[in-house]
């Protein structure tokens, strides 16, 4: 006989592999979204996903990030981790799951620039507003991890 906890547990397993073979076809969560965004660097849907007021904090392997707008989040996304020379290539990997109250997601980028090919993965846990856009968000980053060939 198997108990609900296993039975979520598996549903859940069987969604988190499902959208990490296949990132275009994941399921359309908040977190899915906004890495789709990231890796387009498409700021107008990115504007569309962010509150206006958002708690956003993020770590990556040098530095602690912190804003509370869009415009600030799109400072230290497209102004520090991703320059105008790197190439974000592919999405290779998209995992989303909830813990309680708030979304998981984890993706992994392919960039390309001219000092080599990298893959960058991050994890972000994050909270709707009441009018479904990201109003909390802390992100841990890799850092961006070389790749042979």
């Amino acid at each position: 006989m198997t108990s609900r906890i296993d039975a979520a547990a598996a549903l859940r397993e069987n969604r988190v592999m499902a959208e990490a073979s296949s990132p275009e076809t994941a399921s359309a969560s908040l977190g899915s979204e906004f890495a789709q965004a990231l890796q387009g660097k498409d700021i107008t849907r990115l504007r569309e996903l962010l509150a206006p007021e958002i708690d956003f904090r993020a770590l990556t392997p040098n530095r602690f990030w912190e804003a509370s707008n869009p415009d600030s989040v799109f400072e230290i996304a497209f102004g520090h981790w991703f320059e105008d020379s790197d190439e974000i290539r592919a999405l290779e990997r998209v995992e989303t799951d909830e813990v309680a109250d708030r979304e998981r997601v984890g993706y992994r980028l392919s960039i390309e620039n001219p000092e080599g090919r990298f893959l960058v993965e991050q994890q972000a846990f994050l909270s709707a507003t009441d009018d479904g856009r990201i109003g909390w968000m802390r992100i841990v980053c890799s850092g961006y991890r070389p790749v042979e060939g």
